[in-house]
């Protein structure tokens, strides 16, 4: 099994509102207000940190850095563009760029402003036109900086967001979330002919077709890249069933991001691919109760990549998530960090590296996973996350090589 060679595009991923802090007014402040959620303070504090968090991504040799500019720190009141947000994002871009990577620049990341808000959000017919603008304004600047785009994160969890919050018709944001999506597509294009433009689909294990596929259909022909983010595997619908589960609860299978990229394979044959995000959600950055190690799940994770490529498929980049800890939307308790950071007892923030900061930086160094190594975890004979065929046709690992753990 070949290494992934020099052109893959090895990266982290991470979010304006949830890494930060200061954040201005925006629905999601609104949102935290109005709910049982934990304060968030200033989160981890990227806004006065980055200059020495980004290089701590590119000391591992990454090739690509996921921000997302913030419409609502970039344009506060309707009409008026704070230059002054500006400067901190050319600050950002500047830093990954010195620190040898690319920027990988997010329009929306669920994150709108607080006056936009108040006209009713995804509700208001003149949402898309705004969003437009901002995205037009973005564009324009950072165009030129060769970033990767993702218009709008997984636009599926999203819609659920915004439906609970402001009772918005998931038709009609569906519309027209896919309305900004591709006209983005096509202006940025105008700006930066060569492009690479997506929006980022959350893999949804065991039903994935029912749940994303609407939006797919809505924006397929206006994506240079699938951009896949695949964190859970799914739970055997003929086991008994086990109620709620939290982030860190929720079962790891390693393999599943094979399927969910044979899945997307499939549907565009030879287009490329792009896992934007994936990560391990653990409790407060205490042992999971599957006991998997982060650093063994990065690995496995990775040797199922390199197996993708292996059976033909288009896979061209990875993105962690998280470099550090952040807020996960209403908590600080699930953690999923290459970079630990004790947001409510550690008044220095300090970040405490993993056990896979070390192993990624030997993944990075190496292209991969050494053709003989072996997942910690085999895959499962038959995969719940994407039936059928992921359980008629499992993926299986060779017998009788030795395992090499980097």
């Amino acid at each position: 099994m070949d290494p992934l060679g020099p052109d893959f595009l090895w990266g982290v991923a991470t979010s304006g509102f949830q890494s930060e802090g200061h954040a201005p007014d925006s629905n999601w402040l609104r949102y935290i207000d109005q709910s049982n959620f934990e304060p968030y303070g200033d989160s981890v504090d990227f806004y006065n940190r980055h200059s020495s968090d980004i290089p701590l991504a590119g000391a591992l040799g990454l090739k690509v850095f996921r921000i997302s500019v913030e419409w609502a720190r970039v344009q506060p009141r309707a009409g008026e563009w704070d230059e002054g947000a500006f400067c901190f994002y050319d600050a950002v871009i500047d830093a990954i760029v010195a620190a040898g990577m690319r920027p990988m620049i997010t329009l929306d990341h669920w994150v709108y402003p607080g006056w936009k808000a108040e006209q009713g959000g995804w509700n208001d017919p003149g949402m898309v036109e705004d969003w437009l603008a901002n995205m037009r304004t973005v564009v324009d600047r950072y165009a030129a900086r060769n970033p990767l785009w993702v218009t709008v994160n997984e636009p599926v969890a999203y819609i659920v967001y915004e439906e609970r919050f402001t009772g918005v018709d998931a038709t009609t944001i569906e519309e027209r979330i896919a309305a900004v999506h591709n006209a983005s597509y096509d202006y940025i294009h105008q700006v930066q002919p060569d492009a690479m433009v997506t929006s980022n689909i959350g893999y949804v294990s065991g039903h994935e077709t029912e749940v994303n596929q609407p939006m797919v259909d809505r924006i397929s022909a206006k994506l240079d890249y699938i951009g896949v983010d695949y964190y859970f595997g799914a739970n055997d619908p003929g086991e008994p069933d086990p109620g709620p589960q939290q982030l860190w609860e929720l079962p790891l299978q390693s393999e599943g991001v094979y399927y969910a990229l044979r899945h997307y394979a499939r549907l565009f044959p030879g287009k490329a691919l792009y896992v934007v995000e994936n990560g391990m959600a653990t409790e407060n950055g205490q042992l999971r109760p599957d006991g998997y190690d982060r650093a063994d799940y990065l690995r496995d994770l990775v040797y199922w990549l390199q197996r993708a490529r292996m059976d033909g498929m288009n896979v061209i980049g990875y993105g962690y998530w998280s470099l550090t800890d952040n807020y996960e939307w209403g908590s600080y308790t699930p953690r999923f960090g290459l970079y630990t950071v004790d947001v409510r007892t550690d008044p220095t923030l300090a970040r405490t590296p993993t056990a896979a900061v070390d192993a990624y930086r030997a993944i990075v160094g190496a292209g991969g996973v050494p053709a003989t190594y072996r997942p910690t975890r085999p895959p499962l004979a038959c995969s719940y996350v994407d039936p059928p065929s992921s359980c008629t046709d499992p993926v299986t690992i060779p017998e009788g090589a030795a395992d090499d753990r980097l």
